[in-house]
């Protein structure tokens, strides 16, 4: 599966998926981007799951006629994420086309 880091997602959090093609935003070039423009050559570039901490990304683009999953960290502390690890390697293996969800980081 191709999975793309947002700029605010740690990278280290990357080796944890070994099944899985990842990328970031800033390797691709896209870090300029905008979120609409993000989703839109994200979902043309062929990845399937976008992993991302912008809690305010649903509110701020229609989401309903998007193809790629997108999973939310609710934080970007790494020691935090860390911590939760199998939560966020659940939601991106459980991804689907279109979905939305957010994983909780305590």
């Amino acid at each position: 599966m191709k999975v793309l880091f947002d700029q605010g997602t740690p990278v280290p959090l990357r080796t944890h998926f070994t099944s899985h093609h990842v990328s970031t935003a800033y390797e691709l070039g896209w870090a300029t981007l905008k979120n609409g423009e993000l989703l839109a050559v994200v979902e043309s570039n062929g990845f399937e799951v976008f992993v991302t901490t912008d809690a305010n990304l649903a509110y701020q683009q229609n989401l309903s006629n998007r193809k790629i999953a997108i999973v939310v960290l609710s934080s970007t502390s790494w020691p935090r994420i860390q911590k939760n690890i199998t939560a966020i390697i659940q939601a991106v293996d459980t991804a689907t086309p279109s979905s939305f969800q957010t994983v909780a980081i305590n």
